[in-house]
């Protein structure tokens, strides 16, 4: 049996506990450039309300797109760990063969999923690997 890499999953692992990355603006700099916009403009040509408010909604829209593509990546990588945890007591082995042995246990860190063998061998599972 193959099994594909992980690398999605390493991604999300690799994230911390704040979710994905913040965008460059956030809500309240646009709130700011939102006030700073309102106190400078022209008086004889206002800006349009109706324009401030879908603009703000945009922004609103984006920022709660942000942080549920965050939740879902975190909800990924507790699905790919979950998954990897069920080869422990499996024999597996890399692609190429060079490493194969029983799982003892799986960590998660920076790399991604290693596979930690019962003879202290450790076997990245984000390179894929083969279980038999």
């Amino acid at each position: 049996m193959n099994v594909s890499p992980l690398s999605t999953a390493q991604a999300a692992a690799a994230q911390t506990g704040e979710g994905s990355a913040k965008a460059d603006l956030d809500y309240n700099s646009f709130l700011k450039l939102l006030i700073a916009t309102m106190r400078n403009q022209d008086p004889t040509k206002p800006n349009d309300p109706a324009e401030t408010l879908s603009q703000l909604a945009s922004f609103s829209n984006v920022e709660q797109s942000i942080k549920l593509n965050g939740k879902l990546d975190n909800l990924l990588a507790l699905s790919s760990a979950g998954q990897a945890a069920s080869l422990v007591g499996k024999t597996i082995s890399s692609l190429d063969g060079a490493v194969s042995g029983v799982a003892a246990s799986i960590e998660s860190g920076a790399s991604g999923l290693v596979a930690i063998l019962a003879d202290g061998k450790r076997l990245s599972l984000a390179d894929g690997f083969r279980v038999s």
